[in-house]
Formats: structure tokens, sequence, C-alpha cells
């Protein structure tokens, strides 16, 4: 049987340790929406053994290739032997080889999974679906466990770290860059291989998501690394969101809202709500900006949020189609089952919906007898 909900009812660490004190053996998919994402845990007796996330499709070999691990023509032979039938996977293919120790592939396997659930488990919305399955049928490169327990006392050391690093890097969406050459006589500069890496990535356009994506590596790291390297004088940092404050008055609400909506569509929903603050901040009239941050509150289970958010955006456009249904959802996700049920009934008797409204019809139908079903049982309960 799937154990399976909304992650804004049961968090992914309270996933992780039910699945934890159940010792399961099975595969956990969780699904963003809001990020554009999903990602594959495995668990084998309650210990990670596998993962993959759809932002970093990164393939092993590609990785061991980066970290110096295996040569061009030792992954080239290998990928052949899987062309010709070879139903081994890349890792064991390469320590049969010779090309790469059973330690190292164990060493880089360990990361991968490590970065995938860190990255995860940073969710606060979307889906989750655990299904349990035989062992055996789990893919995996190495023979790595790593316990539940170590998981999330890292992810909360790593949480504490952010907090450090945001002094410096309040989001991945910051662009580094060379810093000037000064005048004074330049000291010795010692860089680990990563740093010289990220260093190479500071090219003044690309941002420290783009940087992480490129090099294959945990956004976390880079992040860190750009930390270290701008408080070292080595590299300077440019933040596009306070530019974009600084020259609200001059743009139109529309260029602020389309680019809050890309960095909603592309996994950086702080970015996002810094861009629709600003933007309601510069255009008081405007109710677009709260529609957006309504959006990401409701995804993120903050209801109350969102439904403050969508009356102003009502208050400023009182005849929004949008902002009434999604109002009404908020209302629905805070258990105010009648309230819900009222705003959707007059959503439906809208004179005129618009082609995107009219596309919710079917599932707003849906909700308003189930919620006056869920209502009726509620008010029976109490007798």
């Amino acid at each position: 049987m799937a154990i399976q909900g909304p992650l804004r009812e049961l968090g992914i660490h309270d996933v992780f340790q039910l699945l934890d004190l159940g010792k399961k053996t099975g595969v956990l998919r969780v699904v963003s929406d809001l990020r554009q994402n999903d990602g594959t845990i495995w668990f084998h007796d309650a210990a990670v053994v596998a993962a993959s996330v759809r932002s970093n499709p990164h393939l092993l070999g590609q990785l061991l290739l980066k970290s110096g691990k295996v040569t061009q023509e030792d992954l080239a032979r290998a990928e052949g032997l899987q062309t010709s039938g070879d139903r081994r996977r890349i890792g064991e293919i390469l320590v049969a080889q010779g090309a790469l120790s059973a330690k190292d592939l164990a060493a880089q396997v360990r990361a991968q999974i490590e970065e995938v659930v860190f990255t995860m488990l940073g969710w606060s919305e979307g889906h989750f679906v655990f299904e349990e399955m035989p062992a055996a049928t789990i893919p995996k490169e190495a023979d790595i466990r790593i316990s539940v327990e170590g998981v999330l006392l890292e992810a909360a050391r790593r949480i504490d770290e952010w907090s450090r690093i945001r002094t410096r890097v309040p989001n991945l969406a910051v662009v580094p860059r060379l810093a000037p050459i000064g005048q004074s006589t330049p000291g010795t500069l010692v860089l680990t291989p990563f740093e010289w890496r990220v260093l190479a990535g500071a090219d003044g356009v690309r941002d420290l998501q783009a940087i992480a994506t490129t090099l294959g590596e945990a956004e976390f790291d880079v992040a860190r690394s750009a930390f270290g390297l701008a408080a070292a004088g080595v590299i300077v940092l440019r933040n596009p969101v306070s530019e974009t404050a600084a020259s609200a008055p001059r743009q139109t609400v529309d260029v602020l809202m389309v680019e809050a909506e890309r960095q909603a569509g592309s996994r950086n929903p702080d970015l996002a709500r810094s861009l629709s603050v600003q933007a309601a901040a510069a255009f008081p009239d405007a109710p677009g900006p709260h529609l957006l941050l309504g959006r990401l509150a409701l995804g993120e289970g903050r209801f109350d949020d969102a439904e403050r958010a969508f009356r102003e955006a009502l208050r400023l456009d009182p005849g929004s189609p949008r902002a009434l249904r999604l109002l009404s959802w908020a209302l629905l996700g805070s258990g105010r089952l009648d309230e819900a049920v009222h705003g959707f009934e007059a959503w439906l008797a809208l004179p005129s919906l618009g082609s995107d409204e009219e596309r919710k019809v079917t599932t707003v139908g849906a909700a308003i007898p189930a919620a006056r079903q869920l209502a009726a049982l509620l008010r029976g309960s109490h007798d």
C-alpha cells in the first residue's frame, strides 16, 4: 500500500522519519510544481541507498570525469561496453576495468546521493508518494547506506550555515565576477581545486545556480565557496534583486512581474517573492504582485498569508476571477469549508471567466460537493 499526500500536511522531514521508524524498503517520489522539479529517493531497510533529481541530471560517468577520477578514454571504453550489451552499471564497469577504485566510486555515489537528498529536504510544498518494492530492484551504483538520522542532522547543520552564507549570498541569482585589481601589493592566494573551478565560472554573466549546473556541483557548495571568495575580496557579487528594486519606479509592473513569474517557474520562489514585494511597493495599485505572492504562499501551505494576498488583489481588482478562485482555495486549505464553497459558487456565477479560468471549471465543480460533504461530516462529529 502506497503512502502519499501533500507536503503541506506531512513535511518531507516527517516523511523521512516515518520511513525510518517503519524500516521501509522502497521508493519515495516527490513532485514540486512550484519548483517545476521532481526527485526520487530509494530506501533499503530505512537507509538511503540511491537518489536522483530532475534539476541536476548529471550522469555518474560525467561527474567522475569532471572530478578527475577517470579519463575520457576510460569512460568511453566503459560506455562502449554498455552499448555493446553489457548490462552492468557504469561504475561497476569502471571498477572492473581498474580505471576506478571501489572506494572512489563509493565516495562519488555517496556525495551525489546526499546532494539530491539535501535538495529535496528543502522543499516545503509538493506531493509525495512512497511505494514499497523489492530490494533487488533498486537501481544502485554502489553499496551505499546513509542513515536517515545522519541525513537529517546534516540538513540541520546546512540550514544553520546557510544563515551565515546569506549575509553575502542572499540567493542563488547572485552573479559573481572577478574583483578589480587593487593598488596594494597582492598577497598569496591559496584556493582549493573546487574554489578554482567556481572562480573560473565567475564571468559576470552566469549566476550561482547556473554555475552549479555547469559544474555539476551542489548549489550549497558553490554558494559556500562564493561566500569565501567574496569575503577574501577575490570576487564581487552583483545582486539582480537589489538592482531591480532600485530601478523599479522606472519600469512597468508588467516587466517586473514577467521576471517574477520566470523566477517562480525556475525554482527560485524566494527571488520571485522578493520581486513581487518590490513590485507591490513600487506600484501599489497593481493586483498582479499580490496574486503571485498569494500563489507562492498557497503552494507552500501558508494559507493565511495566501488569503491576505488574494484579498488585497481582489480589493485592487474586484472583478478578478482568478483572485476569487484562488482565495477560495486558500479558504479551503484553512479549513473554512463553508466560506470556500461560497467563494467557488460566486466564481462560477461570474458573467465572464475568460478562457484560462474556464479550464478550471471541472476542478472547482468537483471541489464544491467534496467540501460540502466534509463540512457536513465535521458538523455531524460534534453531535
